[in-house]
């Protein structure tokens, strides 16, 4: 029973506590901001880093995977037959347009160049024979016009003409025969670098065989990237304004190194590809050191040699609004923040340049986003130091 009675006391104390707690509630003055959330946060102080919007350069270059070809390769043919007796070069030499390559045993064709300047010469004193005996008979004529035939006055004509037309064969014949002579020495038609070669001393070589070996030009190189037709409008209207003559064209090789040369635009092709609506575009780039490799593929960065300026805030301070939009938290002068709608371009090194919505000098929030509302109040920390606000920011290292 003792138990029970004890039970049912404490039962009745809280019933009583339970009782005042309502009578208590029901009495007390209601806070002024009772009826108003948003002024309740209002009064509440959010600590948030802020920094000012300052007008810094952007300069993100667009990327594109690009392909090193050579402006000029040429395949060396031999253009007559013949055995070869000498080779004037090292396989992967840089050779100088004009250079001697090839040597072919030419005896044969001095022998063809000799007897083609004797038929000419035999050509030429039938040639003066006839034409002495042509003059010979006008003369007659001239002083006893029926002393010669008319047959006979047109036959030493045709036999005249005959002989000058067999003159004009042989110096023809003649400058075959030397061409032919000539062609037994094969020479560099343009400078580049020289491949294999595919004959040594002592091969049969003909025009039917093959190629000799190949020169590939090696400086300049061009660089060749697809291009988007959309991309390829925006940049033809900028070629217009004038603005490509500013663009800056870098490199960026295999082992992820920076080219140290900078290219110009050399041309684009002339039609556009129906598969990929991509256009080839073609650059020109100084390759002195060989660094660039035919058939090789590396990035190609394009930006601005003067990049323009936009008022910028750190990346931390952009978030996603409502309609698909972006905005940022700006700090006013009373210390209360509002959300600002904005546009921007995309985000490069940490900064994020803003197009409309935002001057320079204004601060906004950076860290400590996600817990604002409009109109709450705050108070301002430093940022903490890091490489995307400060370029110049160098970690600390912690010693052992």
């Amino acid at each position: 029973m003792k138990k029970v009675a004890a039970l049912a006391a404490q039962m009745l104390t809280c019933a009583v506590c339970i009782v005042i707690g309502w009578i208590v509630k029901d009495n007390w003055p209601a806070p002024k901001s009772a009826g108003n959330p948003m002024a309740a946060l209002a009064g509440m102080a959010q600590t948030v880093a802020t920094a000012r919007a300052e007008v810094r350069p952007y300069n993100k270059p667009e990327t594109f995977v690009a392909h090193a070809e050579p402006v000029q390769e040429v395949d060396l043919l031999p253009q007559v037959d013949g055995y070869i007796t000498d080779i004037r070069f090292k396989e992967g030499d840089k050779v100088n347009a004009g250079d001697l390559l090839y040597v072919l045993d030419d005896e044969r064709y001095k022998a063809v160049v000799n007897q083609r300047l004797a038929d000419l010469e035999a050509a030429k004193a039938n040639e003066e024979n006839a034409k002495k005996y042509f003059n010979r008979l006008e003369n007659i004529v001239k002083t006893n016009p029926s002393a010669v035939p008319e047959s006979e006055k047109d036959k030493a004509e045709a036999q005249y003409k005959s002989a000058a037309a067999t003159v004009l064969q042989a110096e023809a014949n003649l400058e075959v025969a030397k061409y032919d002579l000539k062609k037994t020495k094969v020479y560099a038609p343009i400078s580049g670098q020289i491949g294999k070669t595919a004959a040594h001393i002592g091969d049969y070589v003909a025009p039917s065989k093959g190629t000799l070996a190949r020169i590939v030009q090696i400086d300049p190189m061009r660089i060749t990237f697809p291009m988007t037709d959309r991309a390829y409008i925006a940049w033809r209207d900028s070629q217009r304004k004038g603005v490509e003559a500013r663009h800056r064209l870098r490199l960026i090789l295999a082992d992820g190194s920076e080219y140290d040369h900078q290219g110009q635009w050399a041309f684009d092709d002339n039609t556009m590809s129906r598969d990929t609506a991509t256009i080839q575009m073609r650059l020109s780039f100084p390759n002195p050191d060989r660094m660039l490799i035919p058939n090789s593929y590396v990035s190609l960065l394009a930006d601005y040699q003067q990049p323009p300026e936009f008022p910028s805030v750190p990346q931390t301070a952009i978030f996603d609004a409502a309609g698909g939009n972006v905005a940022v938290w700006v700090v006013k002068d009373d210390s209360t923040v509002e959300m600002r709608i904005v546009k921007t371009r995309d985000s490069y090194k940490g900064w994020c340049p803003i197009l409309e919505g935002l001057a320079a000098g204004e601060k906004v929030v950076i860290s400590g986003v996600a817990k604002l509302q409009a109109g709450m109040k705050v108070v301002e920390t430093a940022p903490t130091p890091n490489e995307d606000i400060d370029p110049d920011f160098k970690p600390s290292v912690a010693e052992d």
